[in-house]
């Protein structure tokens, strides 16, 4: 009698843990407490996989001898304590698809600049000609691409709720690229226990495997302390030398691992202290895989960021239009900040989740012209910057924002959407909210 899975969440991960479950002939059903997406309920038909959708059947469920759950569910839902309870065993999609794949991961995770690292590595490692898969976070689930491909390698990117969710996952090469406090509500507002999560990323590492780390960060380098792991540790650094790993000085970044280069990052097509961090991280791990460096330096050149993350929209009356929506944290809008070279007209705003501005006071009074509120609560933003900018205008939609920016901006200006905020208020997405901003501006 065929095993029954069952799976809890019918987005990307969920939907593509059903076809690979399909594939190794496991009895599938699919439950989703919200509306699944046409698509998805499209290709679990295809599949002949049972599903419902705006609930959740507990006897179905739990009837279960497995159940892998969405990233976004917690483990003190309901459903899942009562799955624990009666001792079914709950894991993540990532974890599912690591059991029926004989590829090497390279796992990156970090509160800010893990989907840039992860597409900048993949790059890389596909640049050099290896056989290599993307995954987790970002683009399609690795259970499907387990299911319907066959890499030799795939570069994931894990956040901390997915690193909770593994069990035997490995990872041959893992990236911590920095720990600030972020989704602390999941984690009784304990930045420790964050940080524990994130140092998960190491769990089930040997001798023979790697943990490429951030050394100039704290938090970083308190909770390895604190999570003893068997792996090798590489660092990076932009504040001191290194022996092995890798270090800036001066724009340019030194790798040390098997030979030593030297990369300029005036030929990059990445800018600012952040991506500084991410260029090293991703060049130890392609300098661990055996990439060339003259492979490893012209990749550099030619690579595209991920959407809603400082992607270029265009020039408009000599100013710049930059997308930056998935900033969703002061950190990643710090970032952002941090790397623009002329005068900032900064849209800001959104749901706050809790977010201090002091760290972003000074770059504020050195890099931004004035402040366009983009949400429905902007009081915050107005207490903590009143002082440090002429002026603070509050606006209600994207349209309206770039309207305003586009009156407000002079030759040589930066308009950077870098909201600091989630995007709930006005908008389904961070996506959503890039793709309304993206389209404003091309219609100036």
């Amino acid at each position: 009698m065929r095993k029954r899975l069952v799976i809890l969440g019918a987005g990307e991960s969920g939907t593509g843990a059903a076809v690979l479950g399909v594939a190794q002939n496991w009895d599938v059903f699919v439950s989703d407490r919200g509306k699944i997406a046409q698509k998805y309920q499209d290709e679990l038909n295809l599949n002949n996989i049972a599903w419902e959708q705006e609930q959740h059947s507990e006897e179905k469920i739990l009837s279960a001898d497995l159940i892998i759950k969405s990233p976004g569910i917690p483990h003190t839902a309901p459903m899942v304590m009562a799955a624990l309870q009666k001792g079914i065993e709950v894991i993540d999609e990532l974890e599912f698809g690591f059991r029926y794949t004989q590829a090497k991961m390279i796992s990156i995770t970090g509160t800010n600049g893990k989907t840039t690292t992860t597409l900048l590595t993949y790059h890389l490692l596909r640049q050099a000609g290896l056989n290599v898969g993307l995954a987790g976070n970002i683009g399609r689930s690795l259970a499907r691409q387990v299911a319907q491909e066959q890499f030799d390698y795939y570069v994931v990117e894990m956040s901390s709720f997915q690193l909770d969710g593994i069990d035997q996952y490995r990872s041959h090469i893992a990236i911590l690229c920095n720990i600030t406090p972020d989704h602390l509500d999941r984690y009784n507002y304990d930045v420790n226990a964050y940080a524990n999560s994130k140092m998960r990323i190491t769990k089930n590492q040997t001798a023979e495997d790697y943990f490429i780390y951030c050394a100039d960060d704290q938090l970083t380098r308190e909770a390895m302390s604190r999570n003893p792991f068997q792996s090798q540790a590489i660092p990076f650094s932009l504040q001191q030398p290194v022996t092995q790993g890798a270090y800036g000085l001066d724009n340019l970044l030194h790798i040390l691992i098997k030979e030593k280069f030297t990369l300029d990052m005036h030929e990059f097509t990445l800018r600012g202290q952040h991506n500084a961090y991410n260029s090293m991280a991703a060049s130890v791990a392609a300098s661990l895989m055996d990439v060339r460096k003259d492979s490893i330096r012209e990749s550099f050149t030619n690579f595209q960021n991920a959407e809603h993350r400082l992607e270029f929209v265009q020039k408009v009356g000599g100013v710049d239009y930059i997308n930056d929506s998935k900033a969703t944290n002061v950190n990643s809008a710090w970032y952002a900040l941090e790397s623009m070279d002329r005068p900032v007209v900064w849209i800001a705003g959104g749901v706050d989740k809790g977010n201090n501005y002091a760290d972003l006071k000074n770059l504020v009074k050195s890099k931004v012209k004035m402040i366009i509120c983009l949400g429905l609560d902007n009081i915050k933003i107005h207490q903590a910057f009143q002082a440090d900018v002429d002026l603070i205008i509050n606006t209600s939609s994207a349209k309206e924002a770039v309207h305003v920016a586009s009156k407000m901006a002079e030759q040589g200006d930066i308009v950077l959407l870098s909201p600091a905020c989630a995007s709930f208020d006005l908008f389904d997405s961070y996506e959503d909210r890039g793709r309304q901003f993206k389209e404003a501006v091309r219609h100036l």
